[in-house]
């Protein structure tokens, strides 16, 4: 996307400093050929000085950079860079600016050390809810970051959405904020901003603290596999679902474990379970029947039959078998009701 070597201007833009306020900038860049930055206090031990010192130093050294004249000489390159960062939505996370940038590893803090010094670049530093991002509209960012937060505050903590479906919604916030309507790759860019929201290894999105989103054992594989199934699986086949989804070898017994231990999943049948979002309920099948008596009122035997079904791949006989336990009561009218 640029039209120049971020090494080769870095390199000419430091040449005619004085040689400590070069090395200092250098080290604290990552512009040696080692691309390993440091931090004031090692560069300070090193040149027996301050901490504060080599930050005054690293600070004279780039307005001494930006008054330079091949500062000046290199109008076409700051233009360049402008318009490649409002290409990319004027308003970027920093680690997006770098994969778009980046010609390769070696010129990431190249190209950081020319936003830096260049006079059209602001940047904003990693907090809580964003990440360190590039801007070059002050009042583009703010609106941005405020559709951001008004976007996480309105899903709930644990809901997934497409990321087709997440944009719209996105978008929505942004028009609130008014910001005038984007290309769906710049919003998308733009959601990179936050960390509070965030995509899944299905491209499913959601806020990051969510286990549905931010991925961190076998349990919430084992989520994301029954939810893109869409139907009761047994934990043999959820363990090799793991691993033809998201590529990781999962252990049937270790699988099996994992859904024995977590709410989110429902022992539905021998081996078979299912998300007790979907509408089942945790419990053996007298368990069942009590919650359907409890919230229907008498039932048939055969109406109980059917409901138990719904929520229990169990043969008709175990829940007959169920319906003698002293919890229910046959009315004379051979409805089954909760015993008194």
């Amino acid at each position: 996307m640029l039209s120049f070597s971020a090494k080769t201007v870095t390199k000419e833009l430091l040449a005619d400093l004085p040689e400590r306020s070069r090395r200092v900038l250098t080290d604290r860049f990552g512009l040696s050929n080692k691309g390993e930055s440091r931090t004031l206090d090692a560069i300070g031990q090193e040149y027996g000085i301050t901490r504060e010192r080599i930050r005054q130093i690293e600070n004279h050294g780039l307005t001494t950079v930006r008054e330079s004249g091949v500062y000046v000489s290199h109008g076409a390159t700051w233009d360049d860079l402008k318009r490649a960062i409002f290409a990319l939505g004027g308003a970027v996370a920093e680690e997006t600016v770098l994969a778009e940038l980046a010609k390769n590893e070696s010129e990431r803090n190249h190209i950081v050390f020319l936003l830096t010094v260049g006079h059209h670049f602001s940047d904003r530093r990693e907090d809580n809810d964003f990440r360190a991002r590039w801007h070059i509209d002050e009042s583009l960012v703010e609106s941005v970051e405020e559709a951001l937060t008004s976007l996480y505050e309105s899903i709930e903590q644990n809901r997934l959405m497409s990321e087709e479906e997440f944009i719209q919604l996105f978008a929505k916030h942004l028009k609130q904020s008014g910001v005038k309507p984007r290309p769906v790759e710049v919003m998308t860019r733009w959601l990179l901003i936050s960390k509070r929201v965030g995509k899944n290894p299905l491209g499913e999105w959601g806020r990051t603290e969510s286990p549905h989103v931010r991925i961190k054992n076998t349990r919430d594989f084992a989520y994301l596999t029954l939810k893109r199934h869409g139907s009761p699986m047994h934990f043999t086949e959820v363990a090799k679902g793991i691993s033809k989804l998201f590529n990781r070898e999962t252990h049937p017994a270790t699988t099996h474990n994992e859904l024995i231990k977590d709410s989110r999943f429902v022992l539905v049948g021998r081996g078979l379970y299912a998300l007790k979002e979907w509408g089942y309920e945790p419990g053996v099948v007298r368990d069942v029947i009590k919650g359907i008596l409890t919230h229907e009122g008498p039932l048939s035997r055969e109406e109980i039959i059917d409901r138990v079904k719904r929520e229990r791949y169990v043969k008709d006989a175990t829940i007959v078998v169920n319906l003698q336990s002293a919890l229910f009561a046959r009315l004379p009218d051979g409805r089954y009701a909760l015993a008194k």
